[in-house]
Parts: structure tokens; sequence; C-alpha cells
């Protein structure tokens, strides 16, 4: 019955479990572990738990299957797992993934974190990492080898909002046999269509559009019921990285608006990014949806929308930068993005300082570059706040 039914709906209902009281809104299963009738129960459920059937809150739980459950149905998988941050489940998709020799292609545009799980983490236990330009086809070529595991890429760069083709990747990585990653987050999962474009694997930070309001750090890992139960649970139940019940509860109800609040915020940027074009004061402005950006083509293709964020590039660097940031009164400078409410960061500063000024600079993550996540308050009001901040750089 899921599987017919739309969007919104899946987003409401899919995955719901009711306990014996029959409740409207989820129970929130605040447990560590479950009783057994017997000891030849707990031997049983041990052996072969069947799929409502729980052990200890690391291996699983009710609360988090239902948000499992539906954000596969949304995403169109077989399966997911959550976990208790976005990094979580790309250090634990990554890890639980490759061994020692393997080698894996990456987009250089990669948040942070993802870029030192890469660089410092997995190349210490001897996994070998080659980096490209995430929207050369012919480098992606070029670095796949007959012996590349995976490739792994985020479908729209962070701060920079370039986009990778997932399509043409797929292909090239599939034609060796490599398994194709994607951290999915500025895509959200309303517009995504990863899974039918290739991508084998989808992974989330739920802190973002999932949640949608700043209340919780979640992370998801999609793929095929295989992949999830065979290669993904038993890492990470071993290793720790499974989501909390409550978390899991607050994304269940991040994810009954999540269709409302994007689509909502992808408009709003659109008019932002409209308003914004050829300001004296910029040195670019950069919207996925907006005609001027480079792969507008692709992205329409790909997404049908350009996302929740904008990205503003000031002349002046970052005194200019700073002093646009302190002069936004309804815009709040923070580092999240995907939130109810719009968002100012200065990468350079903050979500990239820690790369060198030669990787920000191939990066294209100038000193007067912020990253914006526009949120669903009224447009017309963030519009003002933003030309408002410009006029006082």
């Amino acid at each position: 019955m899921t599987n017919e039914w739309n969007t919104r709906t899946k987003l409401v209902h899919a995955g719901s479990r009711r306990s014996q009281y029959n409740e409207v809104s989820e129970a929130i299963f605040l447990t560590q572990g479950f009783v057994y009738d017997t000891a030849e129960d707990a031997e049983a459920r041990f052996l072969n738990s069947g799929p409502d059937e729980f052990i200890y809150a690391r291996y699983g739980n009710p609360t988090v299957a239902m948000f499992e459950e539906r954000i596969a149905a949304l995403e169109g998988t077989e399966d997911a797992f959550a976990t208790a941050s976005g990094m979580a489940a790309v250090s634990g998709a990554l890890t639980a993934m490759l061994r020692s020799g393997d080698h894996v292609v990456a987009a250089r545009a990669l948040f942070g974190s993802c870029l030192y799980v890469l660089e410092e983490i997995l190349t210490r236990f001897g996994v070998e990492v080659s980096f490209v330009d995430g929207t050369d086809l012919a480098q992606w070529e070029a670095a796949i080898r007959p012996d590349t595991k995976l490739v792994f890429f985020e479908s729209v760069a962070n701060p920079t909002l370039e986009i990778v083709d997932i399509r043409a990747v797929s292909e090239l990585a599939h034609a060796v046999g490599a398994q194709v990653v994607i951290d999915n987050v500025f895509a959200t999962p309303v517009f995504s269509r990863a899974v039918e474009q290739g991508a084998d694997v989808v992974i989330y930070s739920a802190t973002k559009h999932i949640d949608g309001q700043g209340r919780a750090l979640g992370g998801v890992i999609l793929g095929t019921r295989e992949f999830i139960r065979g290669t993904i649970e038993p890492y990470m139940k071993h290793t720790g990285g499974s989501m909390s019940p409550f978390t899991a509860w607050i994304m269940l109800k991040g994810m009954e608006t999540i269709d409302l609040r994007v689509r909502a915020q992808a408009t709003t940027a659109l008019a932002i990014a409209e308003a914004v074009q050829g300001h004296d004061k910029l040195q670019r402005a950069i919207y996925p949806g907006h005609p001027s950006h480079a792969q507008h083509d692709l992205v329409i293709e790909q997404m049908t929308k350009g996302g929740t964020v904008v990205s503003l590039d000031l002349k002046g660097g970052q005194e200019a930068a700073f002093r646009f940031l302190n002069a936004l009164e309804i815009v709040v400078i923070s580092n999240n993005l995907g939130d109810a409410k719009s968002i100012a960061t200065h990468p350079a500063t903050t979500t990239h300082q820690r790369l060198s000024d030669e990787q920000k600079a191939s990066l294209g993550i100038t000193p007067g570059l912020i990253r914006m996540s526009v949120g669903i308050e009224d447009t017309d009001d963030l519009i003002k706040d933003i030309l408002n901040a410009l006029s006082k750089v």
C-alpha cells in the first residue's frame, strides 16, 4: 500500500506502528532493552530477530524503525539505518564498506569533516583516496580504476553549490563495479532522484531539512536491504553510532512537514537569488535554481528545483562579509542549514576553516563567500533584510 501513496501521504503515515493503546502520534519507546517471556525466546531472538522484534537500542528500536521505514519510502530505497549524526552516517558507511588496499575516488569539494574522514582516517588504515573536480567528468574517468571500490561526492557541493552529474558518474563507476555513495543533503530528500539516477547508497544529515527546526543531531544511510542489514547494521551496532529513540521521534515529526517546508524554502531562495542578481556589492550570487547558474540545465534535470541554499560572494572579502553578517536582523548567524530559520554562515572561518588557503581557493571558498540557508520566514521580509545588510557593506 505504501508504494501506491503520493509523497505527502508517505511523509505522514509510512512506517507507522501503534501500540495496544492506538495512539495518534507515534510513540517514543525510551528503552535500552526488551523483555523476553522465556530464556528460549531470548535465545531465538538473538539467533534470528524478526522484522518487528528488538533486542537492544543500539541494534534497533520501534521508534527508530518507524523513521527508517518512512525515510526509505520517501527516498525510494528498500531500507535505511538511522545514525546519531550526519557524520556518523558518512563515516559509518565509508568505514563499513572499505578495507585496507581499497581505492576510493571522491570529489574534492566536500564538507570539512568529510574531507577529514577521507584524508586522515581512511588513509591511516590503508585506503587509497583520489580526489577530482566533481564537475569534470574527464577527471572522474581518468581517476576511476578497475580496482576502484567506491566513489563518493556531495550531489550539490557545500558551500559553492556546484553540481555533480549523478547519472554520468554512476555509469563510469558501475562500469568497473564500483559503488556510488552520495551525500545528498543539499539536494534534500524532497528533490532527490539519486537512486533513479544511479546512486547505490544515499546519505543524509537528518539534522538539516529532515528535522528542519534545529532540535537534534541525526543521520541516515539508505540503500538495499541486503546492504543495510548485511553491511551497515553489523558495523553500526557494534561501534555505537545508532540514533536514539527520542531523536527518531523528532525526525518523524519533522518528516510530516518536510515537503511543505522545503518547497516553500526553495521558492523563497529563488526569489532572493533574483533580487540580488547584479548587486554592486556582490562578485556573484550563486543559486542552482537560477538560470545564471552554470549548470542550471543539469540542476533542473537532476533535482527539478534549486534547493534551499543561496551563496553570496561579497566584494571586499572577509571584512565585507562580516559587515554584511553583522547587519542582518532576521537571518541569524550560525553554522547549520536546512532550518526553519534563515541562517547565514561564513564558511572560510567556520565550517571550512581547517582547509588551507590554497584548498579554499581551489574550491572557490573565497574570504567574501556567505552561505545563506533560506528558512520559512516571509519572502519579502528576508529580501528586505538581505538588501539592507548589503547596503551597510
